[in-house]
């Protein structure tokens, strides 16, 4: 047992506890410790600075540890490149495709922990030997217009203005999206020329995207895209016309009723050598679809290598025409043979018609319509005359570059 002195106990815990106090440490807490600082950001460029032969859609990125960003990205001309930075600014993204052969210049400047910290580097974009253009159109070759309608038979074209060296990395930058979805597939006719059809007619009301991103893309021989194209379209109705020669009828549905009934005269058949070309006049059977049309078109014989002034030669302005192959096969307005329609074949491989169902053909019809000739002599329609649809479903899909 420890006696304190009597009146002194308070007097001695308060000598006691200052004794304790004066021994212990000072707090860390409250006492800053030299040796420990902040450090300062750390900022890192994606490409290296000085790099060259930069892909245009490579990832241009500056990313930070330890502070938050702002970045800018210049090219040769001192235009501002627009960038994308995360919501903490920790990270910033090139936001749009750069140019071709131009040099880039990115400055990144990071704040933190009290300190700053800055990097600046460039960097040249690679060059091209040369460039492809593309032309999303009809198989008539006109542009696919975006907000337009076309038929239940419409192809697609992925038309090239340079012969595509490497058609399947081509291919992968093309796509085609539907609502509802449908099965398809990519053809290459050439070099120049992709074709895409569904395995079966479209539903109408169905609606189509097609994109070629090809700006960019490496296309084989030092070939590289020029600029992407799209365009967005819709279904129509289904339009289907069957001009049966057994008959010398045409029959003309819209989904899947019939709404007209036209005589008509075909191709009379046959064929004639001249000068070294021989030159076919029957109306060749296939599935066509409808290409353009005009009114009136002057129709003459010399561009398919029939002079004008031979024995069966020609050259008329015709109304109401409604093409329907590369080579000029119409269903168009001809007086003349009206006697012969229904019952005798007079044309050079056009589908004559008179003058009401002529007129109402061409305004019933648009781009992408069927017409399927049956029960004709000679050959059938060939794929590069607008023969798609006649080519079998496994053969086309062998012809994708993909497969």
């Amino acid at each position: 047992m420890v006696k304190f002195p009597r009146g002194g106990t308070a007097a001695f815990l308060l000598a006691a506890v200052l004794i304790i106090a004066g021994c212990s440490q000072p707090s860390r807490d409250l006492v800053a410790d030299p040796s420990v600082a902040s450090a300062a950001p750390s900022i890192e460029l994606t490409p290296d600075d000085g790099a060259s032969g930069v892909d245009p859609l490579a990832p241009v990125v500056a990313t930070v540890r330890g502070g938050t960003l702002e970045v800018t990205l210049v090219n040769d001309g001192g235009r501002p490149v627009v960038g994308i930075m995360t919501p903490d600014r920790s990270s910033w993204k090139v936001g749009e495709p750069l140019g071709y052969g131009r040099t880039y210049t990115v400055t990144a400047t990071a704040r933190g922990g009290g300190q700053g910290a800055s990097r600046t580097g460039s960097f040249t974009t690679l060059t091209p030997d040369n460039q492809a253009g593309v032309t999303l159109q009809t198989t008539g070759g006109t542009p696919l217009s975006t907000g337009g309608t076309y038929g239940v038979g419409i192809v697609i074209v992925a038309h090239f203005d340079e012969p595509i060296g490497d058609r399947a990395a081509a291919e992968r930058r093309l796509s085609v999206r539907t609502t509802p979805g449908v099965e398809g597939s990519w053809y290459w006719l050439d070099d120049q020329n992709a074709h895409w059809r569904p395995r079966e007619y479209y539903r109408p009301g169905t609606e189509v995207t097609v994109e070629a991103r090809i700006y960019g893309a490496d296309l084989g021989g030092g070939l590289y895209g020029q600029e992407d194209a799209e365009a967005t379209f819709t279904i129509g109705d289904s339009h289907v016309a069957i001009a049966d020669d057994r008959t010398k009828q045409v029959k003309v549905y819209e989904n899947g009723n019939l709404v007209r009934t036209m005589p008509t005269s075909m191709g009379m058949g046959g064929t004639e050598v001249i000068g070294g070309t021989e030159i076919s006049f029957w109306t060749q059977r296939g599935i066509y679809t409808v290409l353009d049309k005009a009114n009136p078109v002057v129709m003459d014989s010399s561009t398919y290598g029939l002079p004008i002034n031979s024995r069966l030669g020609y050259k008329q302005t015709i109304a109401y025409a409604t093409r329907i192959s590369t080579d000029g096969v119409y269903l168009h307005q001809l007086d003349e043979t009206v006697w012969a329609q229904g019952n005798t074949n007079l044309s050079h491989g056009c589908l004559n018609l008179n003058g009401a169902n002529a007129r109402w053909f061409y305004q019933f019809s648009i781009p992408g319509d069927v017409v399927e000739v049956r029960n004709t002599g000679g050959a059938p329609l060939e794929l590069w005359q607008n023969g798609d649809w006649g080519v079998p479903w496994e053969q086309w899909r062998a012809g994708s570059a993909l497969a």
